[in-house]
């Protein structure tokens, strides 16, 4: 397949469990609600897949599988199963699952940070409490924060919806809470993450699409962005629309409809699977080759990473396969096309070093 020698670039993804699991707890992190399990699509394709990279037959059951791991132990797992990936670059949001430290001791790839500016807010407000002065202090933490990052993230979807105000100041109060809900400070602090990123060059991201419990999914639709999108057009801003299912048709129009935007499928592939082609071949209806990024949004488990990577990559080689098949594209193009998504696009999207280092 053509996407098979390519080198990738996970542009979102996340710290892997830093010690052994048992069944419970490994089965947990299968799913993004309370009922992750073996028993499923993705179950099914760890045991298939990412046995024989632990040196397991395939389809070996899952106690058999579990108990192997654990005598490799988590880090092994990890170091084998990320380095199979091919990523030779990983940009990991530190406001979930650990931090870049961590992570580039299991692999001999660039690792950089995504900062998630809800995490930062909260720590400030934390930290100073919810005076007047306060806005002046996330103002200038994100900014120190920023010098150092490969992009900016917002979890706006969980929090209130992808239909949050659109704020040019913050508001009178603040409530101090661990949590932060208010739409109207969301709002602000989302407008001041897009300056910030447009200032420093960093891509703005965005969770869209499927998530855990906690997600309210019709709020999570990228439609809900094109006031946002619309307002942040001509700013230098590039926003990165994550994971998007079931609306990534929506996102590809997005991306379609404004220069400014780029998309992935990540969380969706480990769990689509052997659909990974149907749902590539829904988002490139529309969008532009150029706006389609990779990233496996890894969580927890290594084995998400890898059949992230796995899936990806069969998924993009079979439906080129297919478009050559039919004399919809020529070789030299679909090869262009692949190595786009795999890793040039997010090089052409995020800084090649921080800003803080840039003239």
């Amino acid at each position: 397949m053509l996407t098979d020698g390519l080198t990738l670039t996970d542009h979102h993804c996340h710290g892997v469990v830093p010690h052994d699991l048992d069944r419970a707890g490994f089965e947990r992190l299968l799913g993004e609600g309370a009922t992750g399990s073996f028993d499923s699509a993705i179950g099914l394709a760890v045991r298939r897949w990412c046995a024989p990279a632990l040196d397991l037959p395939p389809h070996v059951g899952p106690d058999a599988y579990l108990t192997h791991r654990a005598e490799l132990g988590w880090r092994e797992v990890a170091v084998r199963l990320l380095g199979a990936t091919g990523t030779t670059s990983w940009f990991i949001d530190t406001g979930f699952g650990g931090g870049t430290a961590e992570f580039s001791q299991l692999t001999d790839g660039e690792v950089r940070e995504v900062v998630r500016i809800e995490h930062v807010a909260e720590q400030v407000i934390a930290e100073v409490g919810a005076g007047k002065t306060v806005f002046d202090h996330i103002e200038a933490r994100l900014r120190e924060r920023a010098r150092n990052a490969v992009g900016l993230k917002t979890i706006v979807a969980y929090r209130c919806g992808l239909d949050f105000p659109l704020r040019e100041r913050p508001p009178k109060t603040v409530i101090p809470q661990h949590r932060l809900t208010d739409p109207d400070l969301l709002g602000w602090l989302i407008g001041l993450g897009a300056r910030i990123g447009a200032e420093f060059g960093l891509p703005l991201q965005f969770h869209t699409g499927f998530g855990d419990t906690d997600l309210r999914l019709h709020r999570a639709d990228p439609l809900l962005l094109t006031d946002f999108l619309r307002k942040t057009a001509n700013t230098g801003l590039i926003v990165m629309l994550l994971h998007c299912w079931p609306f990534h048709r929506n996102a590809a129009y997005l991306a379609h409809a404004f220069g400014h935007v780029r998309m992935d499928i990540g969380l969706t592939v480990p769990y689509v699977g052997h659909r990974t082609q149907a749902v590539l071949a829904e988002a490139l209806e529309l969008a532009p080759f150029r706006s389609l990024c990779y990233s496996s949004d890894g969580y927890g488990l290594p084995e998400l990473h890898f059949l992230g990577a796995f899936w990806w990559r069969r998924g993009l080689g079979r439906l080129l396969d297919e478009w050559l098949a039919e004399d919809l594209i020529t070789t030299a193009d679909a090869e262009r096309l692949a190595a786009g998504i795999a890793h040039i696009n997010a090089e052409d999207s995020y800084p090649s070093t921080p800003p803080s280092n840039t003239e």
